[in-house]
């Protein structure tokens, strides 16, 4: 193996998520506009065959977790047929997709048997009203289905991503907590962060994780934190006391996980990122469309995560929130 991806700051980047498109089928007001939205002309995206050569040049540096994200990955057309492309390449022991669940149910199977096996799905309330707020789309029985279909088809884990919003999704806090217990799906509460794309969030809108753990302690039972397998891993985890029911949490905001960051990004135009928050990119796909080795990747990757900044520095002063919201980013 070559030498392993180390930023300045001694971590070693092993983890890496794939946009593969910034088009959507809903409209979280967190990510993205309501109306309007100018997308990528599609030949701007990477083809599943760049896609494919780039995974390959990363993963003698070390690179074995991957991660499909959009936009909402299953608008693109025959995403199995990437997600077998990659599963094939030896070295990639992870694959998982982060998805809104809207088409998740007709393509589960697909998606199996193409050799996915992890599954996120995004769905920040269990009341329908709540749910078309936050979205300002329909189709929260799909979404709902398609954690069923997930758990049916074989998926494991199963994990539910909640954004927590305050005076919006606080009342569905609870019945995360049951819905966790009920179906052995764990749910994951994410900490609103500022790349919304009409760049109007305000920390006081954050719902911060201490006041999710404290109020599913009180309500349904005690929250104890278990282990990581993974201790990159962005969530911390906890399970109920009597063991029937898993939560895990992001609190991006109040306790960043920046220091054990080992995660860097591809958008689906081809633009690296070291990090979620960053202000620079860099142009790969140029490279791969304009002959360029696999030598000469590798430096542009490598210099990169060499640039990476210690943190995102959302708690501080000077912190500047992206140009481009979090569907044009890759969630």
């Amino acid at each position: 193996m070559s030498e392993r991806l180390i930023d300045s700051f001694g971590r070693v980047h092993n983890n890496l998520r794939i946009s593969v498109t910034d088009r959507c089928n809903i409209r979280c007001f967190y990510c993205m506009p309501a109306d309007h939205v100018q997308f990528m002309d599609r030949q701007e995206l990477l083809t599943f065959e760049e896609i494919e050569r780039f995974v390959r040049i990363v993963v003698p540096l070390g690179v074995n977790k991957l991660r499909l994200t959009g936009g909402e990955p299953l608008v693109r057309r025959d995403l199995p047929q990437l997600v077998e492309k990659l599963s094939s390449i030896s070295g990639i022991r992870d694959i998982g997709l982060t998805t809104n669940g809207i088409l998740f149910g007709e393509q589960a199977q697909a998606l199996f048997d193409a050799g996915l096996r992890r599954v996120n799905i995004s769905l920040d309330a269990l009341d329908p009203a709540v749910f078309r707020e936050v979205t300002r789309r329909e189709g929260y029985e799909k979404v709902v289905e398609s954690i069923h279909t997930a758990k049916q088809v074989g998926f494991n884990p199963v994990k539910v991503n909640a954004v927590a919003i305050r005076n919006l999704t606080e009342d569905q806090i609870v019945p995360f907590g049951h819905f966790a217990r009920d179906t052995g799906v764990e749910i994951r509460f994410i900490e609103f962060m500022p790349l919304d794309a009409d760049n109007a969030w305000e920390r006081d809108k954050v719902l911060f994780g201490h006041e999710i753990i404290e109020r599913l302690s009180s309500e349904i039972a005690p929250l104890i934190p278990i282990g990581q397998a993974d201790p990159n891993a962005p969530a911390t985890d906890f399970e109920f006391a009597d063991g029937i029911g898993r939560i895990g949490l992001i609190a991006s905001v109040s306790q960043p996980f920046c220091s054990q960051c080992n995660r860097f990004r591809i958008t689906a135009d081809g633009k690296l990122r070291n990090c979620l928050f960053s202000m620079e990119e860099t142009d790969i796909k140029s490279l791969l469309r304009g002959n360029a080795t696999d030598d000469e990747i590798i430096a542009a990757i490598r210099n990169s995560i060499a640039a990476k900044n210690e943190g995102h520095e959302i708690n501080t002063a000077s912190f500047i929130q992206p140009d481009r919201p979090m569907y044009s980013i890759g969630g």
